[in-house]
């Protein structure tokens, strides 16, 4: 281990006693105090000399550190002004690391690839994530359809199940569709709550994220495939034809559905959950067809 770095409990004791340092609870802010499990996270990432890096919430800089080392140029996002003055000094060693003091949600992050990076430069997101905004954070990247080969993150394990789960299993959700239709998902790892100070109450995962270049389904309307999914989980004890007839009210009567549910070969008893991507595509695609709605 290297005595530098930062992410010893000791050294960590030490960054945080000199600047005064408070951990803000809005914020979600828990340091990683094990230079071991940062290394996995950056192994899992698969980055080369040419990959060029954004990190999100660096804190005093344990993670980024260890991607510096690896990459060829970070770019990270700090929300907390309070961290900028020690981001400069744990990370002066590294040149190559550029902090922006943005919250990342309001962001233009298409932009700030194209101003940082070399175009078709190798992109990777790499960041230990705050738990109370993993999701947004997750979904504006997915979403924005950047030109990134991979996320590697670290949040809340149970949220990292939500997103890698397999249709059938209680985990599986509107979630898990929408992340898997951008990229293909898995967990990478179990990280133990021991590991941070402050110590969270729950463990976390690494989730890694492999982005699609193109959608694993042929749907006609995104915004209505995701529309039916996140209405077809709305009460996940009700059965698919309840939740999509009470959401489409309006629309179309429940004979109707029930019909467009057996055209699809849905068995209109069967619940959300046990409907794969490719049933949810055929079905949305179904519906805009009959133009019920």
């Amino acid at each position: 281990m290297n005595e530098k770095d930062i992410a010893t409990p000791k050294r960590t004791k030490q960054i945080l006693d000199k600047y005064g340092f408070s951990f803000k609870k809005s914020l979600g802010q828990n340091f990683l105090i094990d230079t071991n499990i940062l290394r996995r996270i950056v192994d899992t990432a698969e980055l080369t000399d040419n990959t060029g890096v954004l990190e999100i919430g660096p804190g005093i800089g344990a993670l980024t550190e260890q991607i510096a080392r690896r990459a060829k140029k970070v770019v990270a996002f700090e929300i907390d002004q309070r961290l900028l003055p020690i981001l400069k000094e744990t990370l002066s060693p590294y040149e190559h690391v550029n902090i922006i003091h943005q919250d990342v949600l309001k962001s233009n992050v298409k932009e700030v690839i194209e101003a940082e990076f070399d175009k078709g430069q190798d992109l990777a997101v790499v960041a230990n994530l705050p738990y109370y905004v993993t999701t947004p954070i997750l979904m504006k990247l997915l979403e924005e359809k950047l030109s990134i080969r991979t996320i590697v993150v670290m949040i809340q394990k149970e949220v990292a199940e939500r997103i890698a789960a397999k249709p059938g299993t209680k985990d599986y959700g509107s979630l898990s569709i929408a992340a898997q239709y951008y990229a293909k998902a898995e967990t990478a790892f179990i990280v133990p709550k021991t590991v941070f100070v402050p110590q969270p109450n729950v463990d976390s995962a690494i989730l890694k994220l492999t982005l699609r270049e193109v959608p694993p389904v042929d749907i006609m309307d995104e915004d209505f495939f995701f529309e039916v999914v996140r209405a077809s989980f709305t009460q996940r004890r009700k059965t698919i034809l309840n939740n999509l007839s009470s959401h489409f009210v309006n629309s179309f009567t429940k004979k109707d559905m029930e019909s467009c549910l057996m055209e699809g070969e849905v068995d209109p008893k069967r619940r959300g959950e046990s409907l794969s991507m490719e049933e949810f595509a055929i079905l949305s695609n179904l519906l805009l067809k009959k133009g019920i709605v």
